[in-house]
């Protein structure tokens, strides 16, 4: 006999399942990249989904890869080369297979360990409205960004001669 699962139930899966679809998807990963080696990963992205790379290279030679990221169609949509670290962030312009690959082709001795972060969807405001509302972190930031106004407006040019003269104290209005 086969089990049966009360409708309620389906229903609710149902539900969480629909729900987790709206939410943004992503990979974190850290990796070991040869010298004179390639590595790349591959994700499915729909059209007009918005999806964003971070990566930073943590140990190796001078702590620098070449990096690209290819639409489905083969168009290399993004290319850094010996970077450090970068940031990259795109919405989808047809649906497919995204590939993003790292490279340290150029490294003949040194391998590299490398980060990446890769997000997939527009992640929603913690607050409705954010972009409009101060919050605490906006007002401090607006504090500390007046208050290093003000140091440059005070410095001096050798001879004592204010180097903003005849401008007066600029301050948040």
């Amino acid at each position: 006999m086969g089990s049966t699962v009360p409708r309620s139930a389906s229903v609710l899966l149902l539900l969480l399942l629909l729900l987790r679809a709206e939410q943004p998807r992503g990979a974190e990963l850290t990796f070991e990249l040869p010298d004179n080696a390639k590595q790349c990963f591959h994700e499915e992205v729909e059209q007009g989904v918005k999806f964003s790379l971070d990566y930073q290279v943590i140990t190796g030679g001078h702590y620098d890869v070449d990096c690209y990221v290819e639409d489905p169609q083969g168009n290399t949509i993004y290319r850094e080369t010996k970077k450090q670290y970068d940031s990259f962030t795109y919405r989808a312009e047809v649906k497919g297979v995204y590939q993003f690959c790292f490279s340290n082709e150029f490294s003949t001795f040194s391998h590299k360990t490398v980060y990446f972060d890769f997000q997939v969807g527009d992640e929603p405001p913690i607050l409705p409205d954010m972009g409009n509302r101060v919050t605490a972190l906006t007002q401090r930031f607006r504090g500390a960004y007046w208050k290093e106004l003000d140091k440059m407006v005070d410095y001096t040019q050798p001879g004592g001669t204010p180097a903003t003269e005849g401008l007066g104290r600029l301050a948040p209005s």
